[in-house]
Formats: structure tokens, C-alpha cells, sequence
């Protein structure tokens, strides 16, 4: 018998001691889609984007690397001034 039938997907990455790593991913990879958008939107290319941000290009490169998770929270916010984006966060609480 499998002991996965019946429960639901995000038991069995806890069970796997994944769901942590798999939920950074997920996040990481909208906002480097997001941003990513944000910048074809506005026509503003890497190195724009990193003189906006007052950093390297490289810093941009790696916040736009949907697989590194890494990044700060200084990081978003000087993305989303660069971009005159407003930058927002929510924990649902209620779905926990």
C-alpha cells in the first residue's frame, strides 16, 4: 500500500524535507519573472538596472536568476525603487 494515497502534495514535500527549498523556488522564480517584466515594460536593461540600484550588474543578474534564492530584502527593495514599483509582501495566515 502507499502511504502518499490521500494526502496532499505539500505533506509529502514536509514528509520529503523539501517544502521549504521547493517553496523558496517557487517564490524566487514570480519575482524574477516579475521583475523581468517590470524592465521589458519599461524598457530598462541590466546595466540600467544596476545603475539605478546603485550595485554591479552581476547583483542583477542574480535577482533576476529565477534558481538563487538568496536574495535580500534590501536587494527587492532597491529593485522596486529602481522600477518605481510598489513592493509588496502577504503571509496568509488563515491558510496555514
Amino acid at each position: 500500500m502507499n502511504k502518499h494515497i490521500g494526502s496532499n502534495f505539500n505533506d509529502f514535500l514536509e514528509e520529503q524535507g523539501l517544502r521549504e527549498e521547493i517553496t523558496a523556488a517557487a517564490m524566487k522564480r514570480v519575482i524574477a519573472w516579475q521583475l523581468a517584466q517590470a524592465m521589458k515594460t519599461r524598457k530598462i536593461s541590466k546595466t540600467e538596472m544596476a545603475a539605478r540600484m546603485h550595485t554591479s550588474r552581476m547583483v542583477v543578474n542574480r535577482l533576476l536568476d529565477e534558481k538563487d534564492t538568496g536574495v535580500t530584502l534590501a536587494t527587492l527593495a532597491r529593485a522596486s525603487v529602481a522600477l518605481n514599483a510598489p513592493l509588496r509582501f502577504e503571509l496568509d495566515a488563515a491558510a496555514a
